[in-house]
C-alpha cells in the first residue's frame, strides 16, 4: 500500500517501518516547489520542520554538547526510512556531517527500497504500486543516497578566473564547505546553488535593497541565480540517477550569468510604472547612465571579463539530461507565482 499524505499526525508512529523515497531535512522555501513536483511524479516522501508544523515530522539538528556524552538518537529512530535523504540546512564542519549521517544510519537497517503500509506524519505519495518482495529483499541493504544543498559563495575565493566551474578551487577554511567535503568522502552528492529566486523571492524587490546608493551600485557586477522550480528538478534528477552523484559537488544555476545594472534598469523602470511614479528614474536608473557614462560602458550587459566571477554550470544539466524550464529572471506570473 501507498504511503498517504496527512495533513495531522497519524496514531501510527513514524520509525525505520515507514518508508518513503525521499526524505527532506528541513521543509522551508525549497519545499515549496519540491513537495508539488514529488507529489505529481508519484515519489513518496516525508519532511520534517524543527516544529512539527502543517503535517511535518518534528526534527531538529544539534550534536550532543559533550563528545563522552551518549548520542540522543530517539529523533533519528523517529524518521522513517528514505532511498535519498535530503538536507537542505547548513551543516557546518565534517564532525556535524558524519553525525548526522551516522546516527540515521544506526537507526535504519536500512530498508530504504522496502514499501510500507504505514503511513507516517509529513509523509506523501501518488498510486504508484509497490515494489516487489524480490526487489525489496535485494535492496534491503541499500544505504540511503544523501544529498546536501549548498551555496555556489563556496566559490568566492581572491584570484579566481573569471570562468568557475565545479572542479574550481573553493575556500577549504569555510566550515560549510568543510561539511560538504565530509559528505563527498561518505559517498554523498552536494548540490551547490546560485541565488534562488521563484515565489514570494522576487527579484524585482531587491534593488532598494541592493542599490541603495550609487557606490553601491557601481560595486554590482555579476550575478547568478536559479529558480525554485529547477532546484526541485535537479534534486528529483539527482534521486533519479545517483549513479552519476555519488561523490560529487555540483554548481546549479539557469547557464545564464546577469549583470546587475542591466535587471535593475529593467526592474525599476517597471516598478516606477506600476507604482505610478518617478522614484527610482530619478535614483537607480539615473545612477546607471551615470556610470555607463563614467565607466566607458557603451551598452548593457557588460562582457564577462568586466562582470568577473560567472559560473559554469553546463556539466550538472548535462549529466542529468535536463536543462533548466526558467531561465532569465522574470517578473511575469506563471501558474499564480513568479
Amino acid at each position: 500500500m501507498a504511503l498517504i499524505m496527512t495533513t495531522q499526525p497519524s496514531p501510527a508512529s513514524p520509525n525505520s517501518k515507514s518508508t518513503v523515497d525521499i526524505l527532506i531535512l528541513g521543509a522551508g522555501w525549497t519545499s515549496t516547489f519540491l513537495i508539488p513536483l514529488l507529489k505529481s511524479q508519484y515519489i513518496t516522501h516525508a519532511a520534517t520542520t524543527t516544529t512539527g508544523r502543517d503535517g511535518t515530522l518534528k526534527f531538529q539538528f544539534s550534536l550532543p554538547k559533550k563528545h563522552d556524552q551518549e548520542p540522543d538518537l530517539k529523533p533519528y529512530s523517529g524518521l522513517p526510512a528514505a532511498k535519498t535523504v535530503l538536507i537542505t540546512f547548513p551543516l557546518r564542519g565534517a564532525e556535524e556531517t558524519k553525525y548526522l549521517v551516522e546516527s540515521y544510519i544506526k537507526t535504519h537497517s536500512h530498508s530504504s527500497n522496502s514499501s510500507s503500509s504505514t503511513s507516517a506524519p509529513g509523509s506523501g505519495s501518488g498510486s504508484r504500486p509497490s515494489a516487489s518482495k524480490s526487489e525489496n529483499e535485494t535492496d534491503t541493504k541499500t544505504k540511503p543516497a544523501f544529498i546536501q544543498l549548498g551555496s555556489t559563495g563556496l566559490f568566492t575565493i581572491p584570484s579566481q578566473p573569471t570562468w568557475v566551474t565545479r572542479h574550481s578551487l573553493y575556500n577549504t577554511s569555510d566550515a560549510r564547505g568543510q561539511a560538504e567535503d565530509a559528505l563527498l568522502s561518505l559517498g554523498g552528492c552536494v548540490l551547490d546553488l546560485a541565488g534562488l529566486w521563484g515565489g514570494e523571492r522576487n527579484a524585482r524587490h531587491w534593488i532598494d535593497r541592493v542599490a541603495a546608493t550609487k557606490d553601491a551600485l557601481s560595486a554590482k557586477k555579476s550575478l547568478h541565480m536559479i529558480h525554485g522550480l529547477d532546484v526541485a528538478r535537479g534534486i528529483v534528477a539527482v534521486h533519479g540517477r545517483w549513479e552519476k552523484a555519488r561523490g560529487e559537488r555540483f554548481i546549479l544555476t539557469d547557464l545564464m550569468v546577469y549583470d546587475w545594472w542591466a535587471l535593475i534598469l529593467g526592474f525599476a523602470g517597471e516598478l516606477d510604472v506600476e507604482n505610478g511614479n518617478s522614484e527610482r528614474a530619478e535614483k537607480q536608473m539615473k545612477w546607471i547612465g551615470e556610470l555607463m557614462r563614467e565607466q566607458g560602458v557603451r551598452a548593457l550587459p557588460r562582457d564577462m571579463e568586466t562582470l568577473g566571477r560567472c559560473y559554469d554550470s553546463r556539466e550538472f544539466w548535462e549529466t542529468f539530461g535536463i536543462m533548466p524550464t526558467r531561465s532569465r529572471i522574470s517578473s511575469v506570473v506563471i501558474g499564480g507565482q513568479y
